[in-house]
């Protein structure tokens, strides 16, 4: 550094007395811009490098506190090469941060002194002096029995270094109250505060039901209503889901209404697509007077409890020609030379009954509120879980400070990204808030897209501020897979779906009922889609899927392993038609082992190459495995074992590892 650039040795900060580098803390997202999340009862698992200058021994610690609460902290353990690690329980559903400490350990650098130096048969008199003053100065620190201890020891140290030989020294009840009683006077602390979001438990672990009400009338032909939907809630609930979803329930707009199959010209009686929204009847704060009236949603919503079921509820920021907003706020609109609002477009597809907001409007602080007082009045309806229309196609700056602005006051709602877009984009939406996000599993069929894919999903940063939500079938989407698979292809991706992913959904009665035929070839769309017409299905046809269903997700529920996503592995299997898969609690008290045939049309056969040691296995003994799907027991032995799935029966194991 030139002359000209130093500062006086007066001016240099105060902490060129602490010794302590800490650095490579994790997690740590970008460099501490978003927080990491949790749900309520999880652990935190911190580390970081810890070192200083010298051969003086370092202790450290994680700081955390719960957000206008008292700092409490949690040591920190040493791994290998000045590495550490710790760990600390987000007890509540709110927002905590936490940081590292370190510090020099002079008790503990004592202590390794003076070990060696009695092994050696050296004088250590005045080192039992030393010893003394560190323990008097902790015994000042502490208070109680740990006060009382810390004095007598003291004590004993002077008594040993004028007369005795020493016994005291080595103690390691000593030592463990000295470490509970650190001198902090020269503390190091990581520059910055990082930040957890909690979450209640269902932000981890859920699954997830789709359904139309207007579809839900016990008469063909009929508009269904929410009083009908209530009786579908039964059906929904015995499958063994917890989350019913709602597309938009608004007034649907009659300006370039979508007819059936999308046409642009719709008929008389098309119902059109609930996501054009706004009406003559009222905009996104309206029910569709066909639907019924708020009253009846919130007695939907209260029904849907009793069967313990949460309500999700579609928010889509767009309008038709017809919304409210159109009239009084035409500045949030892109008007064109012409004097006329721009419609969607994704040339040369043409969407005349959608009006995207402009976000750039000189008007944005009034669109920013009125579209945060659109959550706030469905929670005052009842619905805490909103899944996201396209959120990609908005500003992330608008996310960030509606889910703060949300979160603050409601800490318990969830927001659902349905964003099928690029990685970055969906990743950015995860960081600023959402607490779930669609995924591209639906385009993941192969072993190898599987593994890679779900291993960045669980085994890098990522997992600590993407939830991964996995669907086999939406409204929008109808994979080839599912459509030339059959009956075997629905049940491969369902059980995928639900032990892959913490968090999972179907768009039903589609899937369970198999619908896989597209509207034409090459389409990802499907024929007669329910998005522009009412349906009629037969929920008792001896084809669903609805006993399957109802079993995997009961082994869901059963099975703590499946509740969480950072847990999964994957072992080798030497046929690569074949997937293998596991998760493990914590304590390795309930391991889950999957097996899944992703070829719908042939039996295959092959060898499962185990990794034991995270199943909890002693791999000299034989261990059993429980077929949770199929009810069968099998006795494997080592590491290799065999196993053959035939998709005509059933194409996958779920496992319990005995």
């Amino acid at each position: 550094m030139p002359p000209e650039n130093r500062k006086p040795t007066s001016e240099l900060p105060a902490k060129g007395r602490r010794r302590v580098v800490i650095e490579g803390v994790s997690p740590e997202i970008d460099c501490g811009r978003f927080a990491i999340k949790r749900v309520a009862g999880d652990k935190v698992t911190v580390e970081a490098a810890v070192f200083a200058d010298g051969h003086d021994q370092v202790a450290c610690r994680i700081v955390y506190w719960r957000e206008s609460g008292q700092p409490r902290s949690s040591p920190m353990q040493s791994l290998t090469n000045d590495r550490w690690r710790g760990e600390f329980t987000v007890e509540q559903v709110g927002r905590y941060h936490y940081t590292v400490e370190g510090w020099i350990d002079r008790f503990a650098t004592w202590r390794s002194g003076i070990e060696k130096k009695i092994a050696a048969g050296q004088d250590v008199r005045v080192d039992l002096l030393i010893g003394a003053e560190l323990v008097a100065a902790a015994a000042q620190r502490a208070n109680g029995e740990d006060a009382e201890l810390l004095r007598d020891s003291a004590r004993r140290f002077r008594e040993q270094a004028a007369s005795r030989p020493p016994s005291h020294a080595l103690d390691e009840n000593l030592f463990r109250t000295m470490e509970r009683h650190p001198d902090l006077e020269l503390s190091s602390r990581y520059e910055k505060e990082l930040t957890v979001v909690v979450d209640r438990d269902k932000a981890a672990f859920s699954a997830w039901y789709e359904v139309f009400p207007r579809s839900c009338s016990p008469r063909a032909g009929r508009h269904g209503t929410f009083r009908d939907c209530e009786g579908w809630l039964s059906y929904i609930a015995s499958m063994g889901f917890d989350v019913v979803y709602l597309p938009p329930v608004h007034p649907v707009g009659h300006a370039f209404r979508k007819g059936k199959n999308n046409s642009v010209v719709a008929q008389p009686g098309d119902v059109g697509s609930p996501w054009a929204i706004g009406s003559a009847e009222g905009g996104h704060k309206s029910v569709h007077p066909e639907l019924g009236t708020l009253a009846d949603f919130r007695h939907f919503v209260s029904k849907a409890k009793e069967h313990e079921l949460e309500v999700a509820l579609d928010i889509a920021f767009q309008g038709t020609p017809d919304h409210p907003w159109v009239k009084e706020h035409r500045e949030w609109f892109r008007e064109r030379p012409d004097g006329t609002i721009q419609y969607a477009e994704n040339p040369p597809k043409k969407y005349q009954d959608i009006y995207p907001l402009d976000f750039e409007t000189t008007g944005w602080r009034g669109l920013w509120e009125e579209l945060k007082s659109v959550f706030e009045f469905w929670i005052e309806q009842g619905v805490h879980i909103f899944r996201v229309d396209n959120p990609h196609t908005k500003p992330f700056a608008f996310w960030e400070w509606l889910i703060c602005e949300l979160k603050e006051s409601h800490p318990e709602v969830l927001l659902l990204a349905e964003a099928f877009t690029r990685p970055h984009a969906m990743y950015r939406l995860a960081k600023l808030g959402f607490s779930q996000s669609y995924t591209y599993f639906t385009w993941r069929n192969t072993k190898q897209e599987l593994t890679e894919y779900f291993t960045e999903l669980t085994q890098t940063e990522v997992r600590d501020f993407f939830r991964p939500n996995l669907w086999p079938n939406t409204p929008d989407i109808l994979h080839e897979f599912l459509q030339r698979g059959g009956r075997p292809a629905f049940i491969v991706r369902l059980i995928l779906a639900a032990t892959l992913g913490a968090s999972y959904g179907i768009y039903g009665p589609a899937f369970e009922l198999g619908e896989n035929v597209p509207v034409r070839q090459g389409s990802e769309e499907y024929l007669n889609s329910e998005k522009y017409e009412l349906k009629r299905r037969d929920l008792r046809s001896p084809a669903s899927l609805r006993a399957l269903i109802s079993k995997v997700n009961a082994i869901r529920k059963d099975n703590p392993a499946l509740h969480r996503d950072r847990n999964l592995r994957f072992h080798n299997v030497d046929n690569p038609a074949l997937i293998c898969y596991s998760k493990a609690t914590d304590d390795l008290s309930n391991v889950i082992l999957t097996v899944v045939n992703l070829d719908c049309f042939n039996t295959q056969t092959g060898w499962v190459n185990l990794d034991l040691t995270s199943l909890g296995v002693d791999g000299e003994h034989a261990f059993q495995v429980n077929d949770l799907l199929g009810d069968a027991r099998y006795l494997w032995n080592g590491t290799r074992n065999y196993v053959a799935l035939t998709p005509g029966s059933l194409p996958a194991h779920i496992l319990r590892v005995r």
